[in-house]
This record gives C-alpha cells, structure tokens and sequence, in this order.
C-alpha cells in the first residue's frame, strides 16, 4: 500500500495555499473576519482529499484480494484442471481428494492458527468443488461415483462456507487490533478499511451472513470513533488554550463524523449530547469574555472622559 504522508503533506499545502490565497483577497476586498471563510475552504479542501484517498485505499485492496483469491485458479494450467476433474472420477482418487481437504480444514482449526490456513483451506474447497462439477458433467460418470461426489460436495460447501467466515472474522479482527496500536488517525484509518475489505470480500459470496454485517458494522463504528476522538482531542486543546471559537468549530467537526458515520443509536446520542453541552460551555465562555472586554472598553473611556473633564476646570 503507498504511504500516506507524501499524499498528505501534498493535500496539506494545495490547502494552506488556498488559505493564504482567499486570505490575501479577502482582506484586500475589506473583509472583516478573512480567515474564517478562507480556513474554511481549506478545510474543505483537506477533507475531499482524505476521503478521495480513502475511496482509492479501498477500490485498490478490494481488487488486491479479489486477483489473490483468483491467482490460483488463473495460474493452473488447463491440462492439469481437466486431468484432476478427471481423476475424481475414480472412487479412490475422490476419496484422496476428500481427505486432503479434511486434513486442510483441521489444520485451519487448529487453536492458534492464523487466518490465512482458512483461505488457504477456503481454495482447496473452491478447487474440489470446480473439479467435481466438471466430473459430474460427465456422461461415463457410474451412478454411486455420482452420489458420492454430491454428498462429498455437500460436505466441501460447508467447510468452504466455514472458512470463509472464519478467515473473514479472523483477518479483519486481526487487522482492528493493529489499527488501534496506530498512532496517526489517517494510518488507523488506512488499516481498518483493510479490515472492512476483508470483510466486503467474504459478504460478496454470501451476503445474507449475519455475523459478517455484524463485524463490518463494528469496524465502521470503530473508524468514527477515530475521527471523533481527533477532533475532541483537538477542541479539548484549542479550549484549554483559550481559543474558544476554534474549539467550537472542531467540536462541530466532530458531530459531522458522528452523524454520518455508521454508530449505534444510544451510542451516537449519547456522545452527540456530551458534545453538545460543551459547545454551550464554550459559547458561554465567549459570551463572557465578549462582555469583560466590552466592560473593560467602557470603563476606560469613562476614565479618560474623567482626565479630560479635570483638564479643562479652572486651576484657582
């Protein structure tokens, strides 16, 4: 996968020149308050090109693994496809074949394996079931190697359905668990959507699996709540500094991701509701900071107003 910080740092100065640009006009043009439409459109900026590269991210690995579960069978021989097909013909070489992908699928299940002896044991499946069609369409095939080839298909899709399941669940839980020891967010988010990947892979062969949906729910919640924990993390600084508008705006920023990410609903109201009440904090503590100023302002003139009026009597 190409690392993100060059593409970032690139995205980072198309913004910071499209800040200072807008900033330039603005301010030429009287604008009283020019960098906020100009921060603005840079953040705009920086958002459509990280979800662009996220797109991207995803579209490469989903075709990465579609070409690595394909590879095999792209790369067998023709020959070699039509002489296995064959071979199962025979009540011997069928019963092999079985036990090959039986002892493959015990492997997998091993305690401690990791997730690639379930696709690996998921392509011998795919390679049973190929060559076993292909005998069946035979027309020299005897009646009880036909029924021992169905009920020996019978049991491959099961296994096949198994492995999947588990690679899935395995690979993408595996993949979560580096993404949280990540330290940068777009690096967290990189690897999580290769978990998600995973995931849409396995949902593409059997769409109605509940527990893949379940786990492709739990990696999306995961990534908003990475998005909303960066610009909390950023309010809660620009507050302790002092910069409460700033704060505001992240704050705000933060729901953005809470509200069109995929969460759960007691969950999103909750956090949404915590959010909301320290944006009325801080507009608060604007609002009186705005008064002491003003206070401070009238006070002051009132004391040169005072000076001046002493001046101006009549020394006796």
């Amino acid at each position: 996968m190409p690392s993100s910080s060059g593409y970032l740092v690139a995205a980072a100065a198309a913004a910071a020149a499209l800040f200072f640009v807008l900033w330039w006009m603005l301010m030429s043009g009287g604008e009283e308050a020019p960098w906020v439409p100009a921060g603005l459109a840079a953040s705009v900026v920086m958002l459509v090109a990280v979800s662009a590269r996220e797109v991207i991210l995803r579209r490469a690995w989903t075709r990465q693994l579609l070409e690595q579960n394909g590879y095999e069978e792209r790369n067998r021989p023709h020959h070699r496809s039509s002489s296995a097909s064959a071979g199962l013909r025979s009540p011997n070489v069928h019963a092999a074949a079985l036990r090959a992908v039986q002892k493959q699928s015990t492997a997998a299940n091993t305690p401690g394996a990791l997730p690639e002896a379930h696709l690996e044991a998921y392509h011998l499946c795919q390679s049973y079931l190929t060559n076993s069609d292909q005998a069946l369409n035979s027309a020299r095939l005897h009646t009880e190697s036909r029924l021992a080839l169905r009920t020996g298909q019978e049991r491959v899709r099961a296994l096949q359905r198994h492995h999947l399941l588990n690679w899935a669940k395995g690979a993408s839980r595996a993949l979560t668990h580096d993404a949280q020891q990540k330290v940068r967010v777009s690096d967290k988010i990189e690897v999580a959507l290769r978990a998600l990947d995973c995931i849409d892979s396995a949902l593409k062969v059997y769409p109605e699996e509940a527990e893949l949906h379940q786990s492709g729910a739990a990696v999306r919640e995961f990534m908003v709540s990475v998005r909303v924990a960066h610009w909390v993390e950023l309010a809660e600084r620009s507050a302790f500094k002092g910069h409460f508008r700033r704060a505001i705006d992240r704050y705000r920023d933060a729901l953005f991701y809470l509200t069109r990410g995929s969460v759960d609903e007691a969950n999103r109201a909750a956090t949404a509701e915590k959010i909301g009440r320290e944006i009325e904090l801080l507009r608060v503590k604007l609002k009186t900071d705005k008064q002491k100023g003003q206070n401070h302002g009238d006070s002051g003139k009132r004391k040169d107003d005072i000076e001046n009026a002493g001046a101006t009597l009549p020394k006796v």
